[in-house]
């Protein structure tokens, strides 16, 4: 299951341009949030090899793995672009958003269409899965989509609450690694869980950093979310707070040998995350604090790549 990185209306909504063609299904599909359903099956993946070598990998498994994950991202984005929609909460100024009912044109219900679409395509290459696993994941395959849509579907979205980023990091972080990591080794080790967590944090960060851009239309539109309750000044100190924390998780993984010193890799990473959290000190404008939120997302991406590189290079070197 994955969640995407949340987004709502800016209460002083700037003037943005119009897709057309093909970039209008291009926008819809948030392509710079799929990055988030790669780096998960990637280390999950990479770690896989580095536990049981290479020729345990079922590449197939791999990609059919990540094809699923890259549909319930897409999806859970969709479901977002409707429902946000269809509660008054996104405009043709909103911030963030794909917009492609608000401003492109495309009919509501179509963006619902497609996203169970996509849900329907993801559960017919889970069968795949679970055909060349365990039948078990489908239970926790269906878990994680019912939880994509309640991201911010249903009557209370999680996406509204102070639950959001751990939601997230949990099932896109914790889950996600630890399925991909089952379907090449048929277990699951307290190793890969506990390499999940500086993923997991970060996808958490993704959330915290959308929500602190947004933190005024959250509060006008009676959301509760974690920037909400600590404050904005506070909700920024929690987001380097995650940063630091997850390059003092990588630290000690390398200290307690489940992964090589390789993995220092990850900290070419610390620019984006210091640039994202310099970012936000100070502003209360939406727009200017997009970049500071991009600067997150960019961390969380070259952070996981870079981690699934370094459990390569532990075990090819």
């Amino acid at each position: 299951m994955e969640m995407k990185v949340e987004t709502n209306s800016s209460p002083m909504p700037p003037k943005l341009s119009k897709q057309t063609g093909w970039r209008i299904w291009w926008s819809l599909l948030r392509p710079h949030t799929l990055t988030a359903a790669f780096v998960p099956v990637f280390i999950g993946t990479a770690y896989a090899m580095q536990v049981g070598g290479i020729n345990q990998i079922h590449f197939p498994l791999f990609f059919i793995m990540l094809l699923a994950c890259l549909l319930i991202q897409a999806a859970t984005n969709m479901f977002n672009e409707y429902f946000d929609y269809k509660r008054g909460l996104d405009h043709e100024g909103s911030v963030g958003i794909g917009g492609a009912i608000v401003r492109d044109g495309i009919q509501p219900k179509t963006v619902l269409n497609l996203a169970f679409g996509f849900f329907g395509i993801a559960m017919l290459l889970g069968v795949y899965i679970c055909m060349n696993s365990s039948w078990w994941l489908a239970a926790i395959g269906l878990v994680c989509m019912a939880v994509a849509y309640l991201y911010t579907g249903g009557p209370l979205p999680i996406a509204y609450t102070p639950f959001g980023e751990l939601t997230a990091g949990l099932f896109m972080g914790v889950i996600i690694i630890g399925i991909s990591f089952f379907i090449q080794t048929g277990t699951v080790t307290s190793e890969v869980v506990l390499l999940s967590i500086p993923n997991a944090i970060l996808i958490g960060a993704i959330l915290l950093s959308n929500n602190i851009r947004d933190l005024d239309g959250d509060k006008e539109n009676g959301r509760n979310t974690l920037a909400i309750i600590v404050g904005r000044e506070n909700a920024v100190g929690v987001l380097a707070s995650m940063f630091i924390v997850s390059y003092i998780w990588t630290i000690a993984l390398i200290i307690v040998g489940i992964v090589s010193p390789w993995m220092l890799i990850v900290f070419l990473s610390a620019p984006k995350a210091f640039k994202a959290t310099k970012g936000f000190i100070g502003k209360s404008i939406p727009m200017e604090m997009v970049p500071a939120m991009i600067a997150t997302a960019k961390t969380n991406t070259i952070f996981g790549f870079l981690m699934g590189i370094g459990l390569l290079l532990g075990y090819f070197l």
